[in-house]
């Protein structure tokens, strides 16, 4: 049985990644959508869509599926153009919900991508929803200029939030449990502190180191 699923469609920042897996060997097989096919006129023509195909058409030639093999797809609208690509060349695919073991790796998987563009390990280990949409912005308004280049700025969403007013102040926090998110280390007890507060449905508050 192949398994094919798609992770990071409902994150702001990064691409989406794409992956196959052959339950019973293991054989894996996975890219990311670029992020810059997610920017406004990309997003508006749907140019992931067709994107997602082509990864799966490479995906098949690296796993060497066969038109016989059963294949599993996600239902998602993602793979809208690929379930068409799949039943006009005539390969043996149901669609339905994607369980392990591919479900695991491929969220793993984008974890990893999503840190390696800098997201703090943190936000993945101690949180449940590390991807909800107000955690992500505090991330992102924590270097604007530089993280906007990770968003997903087709989205609607970011036309709403991209342009929040922020107050910029500076503190001190006597015991700290905070991680500067400019820069990754932690924010030590007894610091003097620079906040970025903005509002979304209600007051959010960063806390970086003063100088950075």
């Amino acid at each position: 049985m192949i398994q094919i699923d798609d992770a990071g469609s409902g994150s702001l920042i990064g691409g989406t990644c794409i992956a196959a897996i052959r339950t019973d060997t293991g054989e894996f097989y996975n890219e990311i959508i670029p992020i810059d096919l997610f920017n406004y006129e990309n997003f508006k023509n749907k140019a992931y869509i067709y994107y997602a195909t082509d990864i799966i058409k490479r995906g098949i030639e690296s796993l060497h599926i066969s038109k016989e093999e059963p294949i599993n797809i996600c239902q998602g609208y993602i793979f809208d153009d690929s379930r068409n690509f799949l039943k006009k060349e005539n390969y043996n695919f149901t669609k339905g919900k994607i369980v392990d073991p591919l479900q695991s790796i491929i969220e793993k998987t984008f974890e990893e991508y999503t840190i390696s563009l800098g997201l703090p390990r943190e936000f993945i280990m101690y949180t449940k929803y590390p991807f909800h949409l107000h955690r992500i912005l505090k991330w992102v308004y924590s270097d604007y200029d530089k993280r906007i280049s990770f968003c997903k700025t087709g989205w609607k969403s970011w036309s709403k939030y991209s342009e929040l007013p922020v107050d910029t102040y500076y503190d001190k926090v006597i015991k700290s449990n905070y991680t500067c998110l400019k820069c990754g280390k932690r924010i030590n007890d007894n610091s003097s502190v620079k906040v970025l507060r903005f509002v979304i449905d209600k007051p959010n508050y960063v806390y970086l180191h003063k100088h950075c």
